[in-house]
C-alpha cells in the first residue's frame, strides 16, 4: 500500500487529505507491527520473513520521497530502523539475503523489493542475492520461489512466473538491460491458449500449473514492459 500511495503521488492523489491520512495510518501500522512474525504474502506459517521487511522499507522510502521534507522524516527514519534490524537478522555472512531470520536459504521473493530500490545503489548484497537466486533457484530461464528440500527443483513444484519477472526487473536495475530482456521474454512466452498466465510453469513438461489466471503475474508482466520501455539506467 505504501508503494501504491507513492506511485499515485505524481498524479496528485497524495494531495487529498483523506489519502494522506490513509498513508499515515499505514505508516503507523508498520511502526506497531514490523517486529512481529507474520505470514507474509505467500506463506503458511508466521515467521520473520525477509521479503516482508524489505518490502516495507521500499514502501516507506518511496513514500518519503513524495512527501514534504518535514513529513518525510518519520517514514524515512522508520525505513532505516527496519532495514538495520533486518540486515542484522537476515543478511548472511556472504552478503546474500536469507529467506527468513531462521532460514538461511535464498528466496526469489526478495528480488522484488531489491528491484524497486529498497537498498542504496552500491549495496553489494543486491548483486550477490541476484547471483545466488540465479545459481540456486533458476532453470532454463525460469525461477523457482525457494527450494523445498533436496529434490530437483521441478519435482517439488513449478517455476513461479512472478519470480521470473522479478528477476527481469532486478537484472535491469543492476544495469544489464540485455539480460533483463532475456528473462522477460523467456517468462513472457509461458502463456496459455487464451494468452493468460498461470501462477506456475512446469519447466520439464512445458505446461502451465497452479491458479489460472494469476493476477500478480500479469501485473509484473506489465511492470516489466513499462520498465524496459524506458531509457536504460546510467
Amino acid at each position: 500500500m505504501l508503494q501504491l500511495y507513492a506511485a499515485a503521488a505524481p498524479h496528485g492523489h497524495l494531495d487529498d487529505p483523506q489519502v494522506r491520512r490513509a498513508a499515515e495510518v499505514a505508516v503507523a501500522a508498520v511502526e506497531r507491527n514490523w517486529q512481529r512474525p507474520e505470514a507474509g504474502l505467500w506463506e503458511l506459517e508466521e515467521r520473520w520473513w525477509t521479503h516482508s521487511r524489505l518490502s516495507v522499507v521500499t514502501g516507506l522510502r518511496a513514500l518519503a520521497d513524495r512527501l514534504p521534507e518535514r513529513a518525510a522524516e518519520r517514514p524515512r527514519a522508520l525505513a532505516d530502523t527496519v532495514l538495520a534490524e533486518t540486515r542484522r537478522r537476515c543478511l548472511r555472512p556472504d552478503g546474500v539475503w536469507a529467506r527468513a531470520a531462521d532460514d538461511p536459504e535464498p528466496d526469489a521473493a526478495v528480488l522484488l523489493p531489491l528491484a524497486r530500490g529498497c537498498l542504496p545503489e552500491a549495496d553489494p548484497s543486491f548483486p550477490r542475492t541476484v547471483a545466488a537466486v540465479r545459481e540456486k533457484l533458476s532453470e532454463d530461464g525460469y525461477v523457482y520461489r525457494f527450494r523445498h528440500d533436496d529434490r530437483p527443483l521441478a519435482e517439488a513444484e513449478g517455476a513461479f512466473l512472478l519470480c521470473g519477472f522479478m528477476m527481469a526487473l532486478a537484472t535491469d536495475r543492476l544495469g544489464d538491460r540485455a539480460g533483463a530482456y532475456r528473462w522477460f521474454e523467456r517468462n513472457r512466452a509461458a502463456y496459455g491458449p487464451a494468452g493468460l498466465y498461470a501462477e506456475e510453469f512446469d519447466v520439464e513438461q512445458r505446461q502451465l500449473r497452479g491458479n489460472l489466471p494469476q493476477a500478480f503475474v500479469h501485473a509484473l508482466l506489465l511492470e516489466n514492459a513499462a520498465r524496459l520501455a524506458e531509457p536504460e539506467r546510467v
